[in-house]
């Protein structure tokens, strides 16, 4: 069977996975018909960037979005971070809106957009680390999600992989004579660059390598299989992808 390899940085790993996502009809259908929120995240700025413009908006400055990063403390940021999501309700965004307005009125027809900063990928599961003591955005998400089945989808990179289940890290992080974080072991569903690459191109995707340098220290190296067809169209992408420039903060 025809394979390619593709090279991702992480920026171009978030812009493939906003790219694929934006073009899911169950999203775009939600986005017409029911409720979008797009949490503040690296990844999820790509992603609000592309279903915006879906919709006519031109106007949303990606720099910024996000409420916390893992960072070296050597690393400035020079915007300073955004207390703020994307709500777009029948295709309209609501302006000023957060997750902590919308949550409460979604419903079972609705998606919730958050990143994740681990994913353990044989069990499809994620986790979110968790710096506010009243767990920040992930309370009112888990009340819509858990209590009002609203559909709940975290964009995150393989970078963020892990070998142990999340909810035994979460265990060992949440020990009450634990210090730092805390890890949330969710019941979102995980969406990666091997999902955005099924979906996109109709391969099967696996990873055979990873590391480098200059802006790729968190790449991966795809090993995409597939038909004639859909192995051209991985090709075709990550021309595309490459062009992709590191992503700022």
């Amino acid at each position: 069977m025809p394979t390619i390899q593709m090279l991702l940085s992480p920026a171009a790993g978030k812009r493939l996975i906003a790219t694929a996502l934006a073009s899911r009809e169950d999203v775009l259908t939600a986005l017409r018909e029911h409720t979008v929120v797009i949490v503040a995240g690296s990844t999820n700025s790509y992603l609000a960037e592309q279903l915006l413009r879906s919709i006519g908006e031109e106007g949303f400055e990606p720099r910024g979005f996000y409420r916390g990063l893992l960072r070296g403390k050597e690393l400035a940021q020079s915007v300073k971070p955004r207390d703020e999501d994307i709500v777009i309700h029948k295709g309209v965004w609501q302006k000023g809106q957060t997750v902590y307005d919308a949550a409460p009125g979604l419903g079972k027809d609705d998606i919730i957009f958050k990143g994740a900063n681990a994913v353990h990928l044989p069990t499809g599961t994620a986790g979110v680390l968790i710096g506010n003591p009243t767990s920040g955005t992930m309370a009112p998400i888990t009340a819509a999600v858990i209590g009002r089945r609203v559909r709940l989808f975290h964009p995150v990179g393989v970078e963020k992989r892990v070998e142990t289940p999340v909810p035994e890290l979460a265990a060992l992080c949440n020990a009450p004579e634990g210090g730092g974080f805390r890890l949330y072991p969710s019941a979102g569903e995980p969406y990666t660059e091997l999902d955005a690459l099924r979906d996109l191109c109709g391969v099967s995707a696996r990873i055979i390598s990873g590391g480098g340098v200059a802006g790729y220290e968190g790449c991966v190296l795809l090993l995409c299989e597939g038909s004639r067809e859909t192995v051209g169209k991985c090709g075709k992408l990550s021309q595309m992808l490459s062009k992709t420039p590191r992503y700022q903060i």
